[in-house]
């Protein structure tokens, strides 16, 4: 079967001709994506790319030559990832239809001439996100490769995951590359900008090398890929990726004041430069970071990919190392401080929210979710945190998944103060503060370069809370996922 190529829109490249590949199948025939009218419809103009990028759950356009009769005997394989099949959902198998489906893919003719045909194609709103390679097959001959597309999370459509309804909202946190991080302590609360510059340069590719550089996708990558449909899966993998600790990822922390050997994280102002080091570098960790360079490069990945993400500024974060629930610090009798806790109080800390629903929990926890990069705990042996529902978190609902326990402890945990025998070992209660952990919980608005705080989504006011809840959970404390 001849291909030619299309000419419907001048300027946009097409994919050449070429032979037949190892399987017998022509490869790249020209193929014209309709890069402008696509990315205009679905919100990926400004990818700085070549190749397609498309949203799932919504249709695209695709011109090439085609036979006579095409609705009858063209059939259209859309595959991504190693060993693709129908079972793993990585792989479809579909022919030309009169009616978009809205469960599977479908192709639905738009126009045909002389020399060419239009097909409007569609993926499912909760298909598997990543490179796809797009073929063709007429009847009983070989498929025939089109070429290659992107498809992304889709946050303007109702059936995924990711659905945002407020339109403001989807521009802000899937399509705005510049954005405002706050720092400080909870009595002076300070501002910096930041550009995530998810559109840049290769910044997709890179984004999408995350994901096949996991530990997730090196022990199992058929079905890591599989897997890839849902953003809570997609946000915890990245979570790990973007810190170094456990699998060579993005950004390696240092809290020593130390950076002569790299960069100190204050250095930093843009994502871009530290995901193309990175890629170099050969993927090697750049040095070095702090819970807001993690945070930033996480918010980065999240909306390149599609998903939408915004920072949280948590003021005097609690570190809770023992998983009780509470901050511990020890005097002797003399009231000197001992270094017998592992946990600490941070002025500030930095985290990710990403907006999706929680089937797995049920509807009530769905909307934004806890994601954090800053390596601190492990987390089913990995150094990864989330995603916890962040309403899970108001009802202190800390036995969910994932890591509730240990977010529930940043923003409510109570700070202990103790005295310690040393010689007997014994502890006494010297008194405790419910008041001083997560203060001001703070963002950045919609829109406008102002501060918008966020403390009352995350816990109910002092004297409203269910405290019979804290210590009832004191005494058992979830497994940490």
């Amino acid at each position: 079967m001849p291909w030619v190529a299309s000419r419907g829109d001048p300027g946009y490249p097409v994919c050449q001709p070429q032979v037949l590949d190892e399987f017998g199948a022509a490869s790249q025939p020209s193929t014209n994506w309709h890069l402008r009218e696509n990315g205009r419809e679905h919100h990926t103009s400004k990818f700085s790319s070549k190749e397609l990028i498309v949203r799932r759950g919504q249709a695209f356009v695709v011109t090439f030559n085609g036979a006579e009769q095409p609705e009858q005997n063209l059939t259209f394989i859309a595959e991504t990832g190693p060993k693709p099949s129908k079972q793993t959902r990585t792989q479809a198998t579909f022919g030309i239809s009169s009616t978009v489906s809205k469960d599977s893919w479908s192709a639905v003719l738009q126009s045909t001439s002389s020399n060419s045909v239009s097909i409007s194609i569609s993926s499912p709103p909760n298909a598997v996100i990543g490179r796809y390679k797009l073929s063709v097959q007429s009847g009983s001959s070989p498929p025939t490769s089109l070429g290659t597309f992107v498809l992304l999370f889709n946050a303007w459509s109702s059936g995924d995951d990711v659905f945002m309804p407020n339109k403001a909202e989807c521009e802000e946190y899937v399509l705005e590359e510049f954005g405002i991080i706050f720092a400080g302590n909870k009595n002076y609360i300070s501002s910096f900008g930041w550009n995530f510059g998810q559109f840049q340069g290769d910044i997709l590719d890179i984004c999408l090398s995350m994901l096949d550089r996991s530990l997730s996708h090196r022990q199992d990558p058929i079905t890591d890929v599989s897997h890839r449909n849902d953003p809570k899966y997609v946000g915890r993998v990245l979570s790990a990726m973007v810190n170094a600790n456990d699998d060579r990822g993005v950004v390696l922390g240092n809290w020593s004041g130390n950076y002569d050997d790299g960069k100190s994280p204050s250095s930093w102002t843009g994502s871009g430069e530290i995901l193309q080091s990175w890629k170099k570098s050969g993927f090697r960790p750049v040095k070095y970071g702090q819970c807001w360079v993690f945070a930033a490069v996480l918010t980065t990945a999240l909306r390149c990919l599609g998903i939408p993400t915004r920072t949280i500024t948590n003021f005097s974060s609690a570190h809770d190392a023992d998983g009780n629930l509470r901050v511990d610090e020890f005097y002797d009798a003399a009231g000197n401080h001992l270094d017998r806790a592992a946990d600490s109080i941070w002025n500030f800390h930095v985290w990710n929210e990403s907006w999706f629903s929680r089937s797995d929990l049920g509807p009530s926890y769905s909307g934004w979710q806890i994601l954090d990069a800053t390596p601190q705990e492990q987390s089913e042996g990995i150094y990864q945190c989330g995603p916890a529902s962040q309403k899970a978190i108001k009802e202190g609902d800390v036995e969910l998944d994932y890591d509730c326990p240990f977010v529930f402890a940043e923003v409510n945990a109570d700070c202990m103060y103790w005295n310690y025998d040393t010689a007997t070992g014994k502890k006494t209660l010297i008194f405790s503060q419910s008041t001083t952990i997560g203060q001001s919980l703070s963002t950045k608005a919609v829109g406008r370069d102002d501060r918008v705080d966020v403390t009352n989504d995350y816990k109910y006011e002092e004297g409203k809370y269910k405290h019979w809840f804290f210590w009832l959970h004191s005494c058992f404390i979830p497994k940490r996922i």
